[in-house]
């Protein structure tokens, strides 16, 4: 089971999402300087509760792995992951491990980096695409998303391993068998790695978090 949703969380009230937050998390908002962060810090809490709620999970207990994945240590069956990128907060829950990631799409995103830390065969790929940005972020997402799903994010080096997007898309080499499962959200990508295929994904709006 893997259930994945998004939220823009642009215009969430900072005030009044504070209050919903717990203790671990308002430090994490005080940290940060500016507003919009603090909305994606305290987004991204919001709907992780959401889905947790429709799980009829209340008051989990959050813990941290040796490389700084959250975990829930009193519900050992359920997992998840958070990721962020400029408005827009995305979660992904399963009863086995899972990674997600979302990306804007940035035209201009300089391919060099596909070159120089990307698998040969992704930047051929990508060079061969006909928007080459695009497929940037469609090889970006989905390794990033299996990063997380690690629990190592970026101990692990992105030409570490090797993304293959065909007819299916998998990781080369692979010995677990995982599924991957990309979407295009207009102006973003986002990715969800895992022992399954995510059906859909879910949008939320602002007011589905209170």
């Amino acid at each position: 089971m893997i259930k994945l949703a998004y939220v823009d969380v642009e215009n969430l009230d900072l005030d009044a999402s504070y209050g919903l937050l717990c203790e671990s998390r308002k430090h994490k908002v005080d940290r940060f300087m500016f507003d919009r962060d603090k909305r994606l810090s305290a987004g991204a809490y919001l709907l992780l509760m959401k889905l947790l709620f429709e799980e009829n999970i209340t008051e989990p207990h959050f813990k941290f792995g040796k490389y700084g994945k959250a975990y829930i240590s009193n519900h050992e069956d359920i997992y998840f992951n958070l990721s962020h990128s400029n408005k827009f907060v995305a979660c992904a829950i399963s009863d086995r491990e899972v990674g997600v990631d979302i990306e804007l799409i940035d035209s201009a995103i300089d391919l060099n980096i596909a070159k120089h830390y990307f698998f040969a065969g992704e930047y051929e790929s990508i060079m061969n695409s006909t928007d080459p940005a695009d497929e940037f972020f469609n090889y970006w997402v989905l390794k990033e998303s299996y990063m997380k799903y690690t629990g190592l994010g970026f101990n692990l080096k992105l030409e570490d391993f090797e993304i293959v997007i065909g007819d299916e898309i998998y990781l080369k080499d692979d010995e677990n068998n995982l599924k991957f499962t990309l979407f295009d959200l207009g102006e973003y990508k986002l990715a969800v790695s895992g022992h399954y295929y995510a059906d859909d994904v879910k949008q939320y709006f602002i007011e589905d978090l209170f």
